[in-house]
């Protein structure tokens, strides 16, 4: 009898392959009543299909008090040498133990096509194996694993790196599918072409390959940690259960500016230092206006009625570059040098403002930034998606 630890994506088509094949096969997965040590008890050859080491090791050990002497432990999760290493530490003598790995995703696995990367001695497991696709041997116990994380620590990184590739190509006008077709005739042409249209269902789940990238950590791989963070970042945006593909959509979404500065031609150039404004999604923001003209003279000296007409004129200006008009404002902060002319500008502000006012605020200040000035309005502006 065969035990298959672990129902998951991949749990699942490859124990359906052994059933198929004619084996006696119980499964066991989180969230049933049959313990591991049950599920186990009765079985010749165990085989686990976990997320991570820590999952491996804690539904072995506790299987272990239903683990035949005699009885083959195959871990097929990617878990890594060193995992593999205190797995055997921790299984009984007389428990055999291989590892064996697979390359190939949920297609893979359902069609029996995957490729096995096993260790150990597979005297006892060999034809099992083979059931679910190709069997490479890889050398003694732990090479199986090793083998695994070198191949993913090569494959992952090239995909975020034709993610990043994507990307370059949509900030800089390149039709993507013409970068995919001429990246078809390169070495990687079948991983651009993965990642052309990212796929809906998952086969490799992008927080698995992040996790299999950890597992391959080692000082000296620069790229293969840089690929990492990616994928931490996309995991932490809450991709981690996409396909591995997602990552595309995840990069060139982060390659897009996430403000744009505003600065119509029509309104007096700023000193470089600020923009007239700022828009971030369908939010503008729009800097103090203050009545200077192009040459940075003061307009409207001593004037209120003037200076206030000059920067509402400038504001009405912003606002049509970005297709709103006075009536999208949704707050407005004015702020005056001399309180008591508020009535001059309050009636121009209200020539241009008209209907439901917006959110306000207006405070009296000792001075302005240039000397002269009596009045500096800003807003935040609620615009059409």
């Amino acid at each position: 009898m065969i035990a298959f630890l672990g129902q998951g994506r991949m749990g699942v088509p490859m124990a359906r392959r052994l059933v198929r094949a004619g084996h006696d096969v119980t499964v066991w997965r989180r969230g049933t009543s049959t313990t591991p040590a049950e599920a186990v008890r009765d079985a010749e050859l165990v085989i686990t299909m976990l997320r991570d080491p820590a999952a491996v090791m804690e539904v072995l050990t506790a299987a272990l008090p239903g683990l035949r002497p005699g009885a083959t432990v195959v871990e097929m999760s990617t878990i890594g040498p060193e995992a593999v290493a205190a797995l055997r530490r921790t299984l009984p003598a007389e428990v055999e133990l291989v590892d064996a790995p697979v390359l190939g995703s949920v297609g893979p696995a359902a069609e029996g096509t995957l490729t096995i990367l096993a260790g150990g001695d597979l005297s006892r497991c060999r034809e099992v194996l083979s059931v679910f696709g190709t069997v490479r041997e890889a050398g003694p116990l732990g090479a199986g694993a090793a083998l695994k994380l070198a191949v993913m620590n090569a494959l992952v990184p090239a995909q975020v790196l034709l993610a990043e590739t994507f990307a370059y190509g949509a900030a800089h006008g390149v039709d993507r599918a013409a970068l995919a077709e001429v990246l078809a005739g390169t070495p990687l042409g079948a991983l651009a072409e993965r990642l052309r249209t990212p796929a809906q269902e998952t086969r490799y789940a992008l927080g698995l390959a992040a996790k299999d990238l950890r597992l391959a950590a080692w000082p000296d791989a620069t790229l293969a940690a840089a690929a990492r963070a990616r994928l931490d970042d996309a995991e932490r945006g809450g991709l981690g259960d996409r396909d591995l593909t997602a990552i595309a959509e995840h990069v060139t979404a982060a390659a897009r500016p996430r403000v744009t500065p505003v600065n119509p031609p029509t309104v007096p150039a700023t000193n470089g230092m600020y923009s007239h404004a700022v828009r971030a999604g369908d939010t503008l923001y729009v800097s103090g206006q203050a009545a200077f003209d192009d040459d940075g003279k003061l307009v409207g000296e001593g004037d209120m009625t003037a200076q206030a007409e000059y920067v509402f004129a400038n504001i009405g200006k912003i606002l049509a570059d970005q297709g709103a008009t006075f009536a999208d404002i949704a707050f407005i902060r004015s702020y005056m040098t001399d309180m008591s002319q508020r009535e001059a500008y309050g009636a121009v502000r209200r020539r241009h403002i008209t209907g439901t006012p917006p959110a306000s605020t207006t405070v009296e200040v000792s001075r302005l930034f240039m000397p002269g000035l009596l009045l500096e309005v800003d807003l935040i502006v609620s615009l059409r998606s």
